[in-house]
């Protein structure tokens, strides 16, 4: 019988790392065999990106490392930086999670990807430059040939991702180590690059460590997952083992805390609290404090990763971890699930709530100019092309698509509350063309807006009761009421009042994100526009959000326009979506029947991409790829401008093409009267 020592590849044992006396990973224990995939999971902080990077020994000389990193039997903890730099890129080569920062921007990809290959193997310049465009072909990339001229500023984020992927296997490596290799990308994008990282493995036999905060991506890449929590790992199992009877309270509340694309509406399942800071650990177990399942016994002496005999190398540290593998709860039947009322959506037929947003045949272009002294324009971007949207009260309103679809474009449009280049914007009956200054400032109060990254747009200068107080302010309130309302919000987002004198930096990025929340409310708007509100949030902390959104829009009857790239979030929060692409609405409907019955081929597309938390689910869905990235939005096509992309297009015969390129689409019922709209000739292809 052939033993775990000869058949594993890299074996992590007792790995410590301490960043000025402050432990960042505390002894993890890690095995990784030939040809496998790991997928390292966990919240902002768990240690998981530090002990990749100790792996290869690319932390900073302030980290101090202990412990074992074994490689076929090679120590490399405490190897002399020339012996290891022979080891990166030939036997471990990594994968960052922002290739643009990662790539040197003077230097032209192929020129990197020739080094790569130089410094580890015996070719000349011509051979390593055929090589490099070999591999540009084997990711996806077309025209490799000029692309290895091109510069990484010229490439798209999933073309840079791509050629990293591409430098990462230009040496055959015995393993890939993926830093959250998707986590900026597009949903379809992302779909790409996860399929070339299983064609890189598959072509060199590489073992993979795939560092990612998305469940959906573990459940879909990993043979078996670690559970990262406060430096440590909490639990480690097979991936179907682990996503079906989870044995430690928090992998169990990370998965009750996932948006999922195949169910919708409904409170999610928020972990209380948040990770506890590692320079001053309480004893016992660091999960303790918000834990719904904690003894006093949790509270004395941390538990260490153990498992049952039959338990086929299952481990999770916890004291109740075998009462957990017997019960199978549901996450509900631990966590405490927030009751949310019934939206006014929910109870009132459609046609009779008042609109509260109308837009029709928005246009916006931009002007391309040439020159640097005497400036002439020599074409436009046309960022909007055609938008049309539908907002009742008591609603909220998905907007997706892929980024340079036109979503933030439209906001700006919508929030400027003026005439429109081409189109009708109306909100709350009133025509923005025929606004006035005082008119406009007086519709100001009745639409708000809620950023991505709350720490940019909160002033870091001021305490949160005067960010508050901002909006009440501009519009000319009386102190007394600011005064009265500042508390009144603070308790209405879930926060102390007490906590009004602090900054923003004394807040964590959940809490920073309700205190935008607090301050788009304190006018008493009837539409909050929502920018990716949770895409910079850890899953547990988006839960507790996504609930939050959900109680004001019942509580206060709000309009929502919610933009995101996470369908899985569109689908549990809105009532309609509409899908963009290249500046047009392609789609538009109920939630429900665009989700399930989508009509449009780039909606099959995006849903298509979206990974769900269900590795025998996950495995067993078709995948719809689209080619490339969208078309340059300088060009306005004739007929329809998915074509190039379109499966469908591509599947037709060539007499039936003609419509498509000659005819724009428009958007047209399934059936008479019903609420979904698709801008296809073939829909039902």
């Amino acid at each position: 019988m052939t033993t775990a020592v000869e058949t594993d590849l890299l074996t992590v044992s007792d790995l410590t790392v301490d960043f000025a006396g402050v432990p960042a990973v505390r002894g993890v224990d890690l095995r990784l065999r030939r040809g496998e995939t790991l997928g390292i999971v966990g919240e902002s902080g768990s240690g998981k990106s530090v002990t990749s990077l100790a792996i290869l020994g690319l932390l900073p000389g302030t980290a101090a490392v202990s412990g074992s990193v074994k490689l076929d039997g090679r120590e490399l903890v405490g190897l002399p930086n020339k012996e290891l730099s022979a080891i990166r890129g030939r036997k471990v080569a990594m994968v960052f999670q922002d290739p643009l920062s990662a790539f040197t921007p003077v230097y032209r990809i192929g020129d990197q990807i020739v080094e790569a290959l130089r410094i580890h193997q015996d070719l000349d310049r011509a051979a390593a430059r055929k090589r490099a465009a070999e591999l540009l072909d084997l990711v996806g990339i077309p025209s490799p040939d000029r692309a290895l001229d091109s510069f990484p500023h010229e490439f798209s984020g999933g073309m840079r991702q791509r050629a990293m992927i591409a430098m990462a296997i230009a040496n055959d490596p015995d393993i890939l180590l993926a830093d959250e290799p998707t986590t900026a990308l597009d949903v379809t994008i992302q779909a790409q690059v996860l399929d070339v990282l299983r064609t890189a493995q598959r072509e060199t036999g590489a073992a993979l460590v795939l560092v990612s905060h998305d469940l959906g991506v573990i459940a879909g890449m990993a043979d078996r997952v670690a559970v990262m929590y406060a430096g440590r790992v909490v639990e480690t199992a097979g991936v179907d083992e682990l996503f079906a009877r989870p044995q430690h309270p928090y992998t169990l509340g990370l998965i009750g805390a996932v948006p999922r694309l195949d169910t919708s509406g409904g409170p999610l399942v928020p972990i209380p609290g948040g990770p506890p800071s590692l320079a001053a650990l309480p004893p016992g177990c660091p999960f303790a404090a918000r834990c719904p399942l904690a003894e006093d016994r949790c509270r004395t002496v941390e538990p260490e990763l153990l498992g049952r005999p039959d338990a086929d190398g299952h481990l999770a540290a916890c004291v109740r971890s075998a009462e957990l593998a017997e019960r199978a709860p549901a996450p509900s039947e631990v966590y405490p699930v927030p009751e949310v009322a019934p939206a006014v959506a929910d109870t009132a037929v459609r046609e009779d709530r008042e609109p509260v947003l109308r837009v029709s045949g928005l246009t916006k272009t931009f002007p391309v100019l040439k020159g640097s002294v005497f400036k002439r324009k020599v074409g436009e971007v046309y960022a909007v092309d055609g938008v049309e949207l539908d907002i009742r009260r008591g609603e909220t309103l998905g907007l997706v698509g892929e980024s340079g679809s036109g979503k933030s474009t439209t906001l700006f449009e919508l929030l400027h509350l003026a005439k429109p280049e081409a189109g009708r914007i109306e909100l709350l009956g009133q025509d923005t063309a025929q606004l006035d200054r005082a008119s406009a400032h007086r519709l100001r109060s009745d639409i708000q807006i809620v950023f991505q990254d709350p720490m940019a747009s909160l002033d870091p200068r001021m305490p949160i009761s005067d960010i508050i107080a901002e909006p009440l302010l501009a519009q000319g309130a009386a102190r007394e009421l600011i005064a009265r309302r500042v508390p009144e919000l603070l308790r209405q987002v879930g926060l102390e009042p007490a906590h009004a004198s602090r900054y923003p930096h004394q807040f964590s990025g959940g809490q920073r994100q309700r205190i935008s929340i607090a301050r788009a409310l304190a006018v008493s708007p009837q539409l909050l526009v929502l920018d990716e509100p949770v895409s910079a949030l850890d899953v547990s902390v988006q839960a507790g959000v996504l609930n939050l959104l959900q109680q004001l829009k019942a509580e206060l009857g709000l309009a929502y326009l919610f933009v995101s790239h996470d369908l899985s979030v569109i689908r549990h929060l809105s009532d309609r979506v509409s899908v963009m692409y290249l500046g047009r609405t392609v789609e538009a409907g109920a939630v429900d029947a665009v989700f399930e019955q989508p009509r449009h081929p780039y909606t099959r597309a995006l849903l298509s991409a979206v990974p769900l938390p269900d590795p025998a689910a996950e495995r067993n869905r078709t995948r719809i790829l689209l080619a490339g990235d969208p078309p340059s939005p300088t060009e306005r096509r004739t007929g329809c401008p998915f074509r190039a992309r379109c499966p469908v297009y591509a599947a037709l015969p060539a007499t039936r093409h003609a419509r498509c390129e000659t005819e724009t689409p428009v958007l047209t019922e399934a059936a008479p009267g019903q609420d979904h709209t698709a801008a296809c000739h073939y829909p039902e292809a």
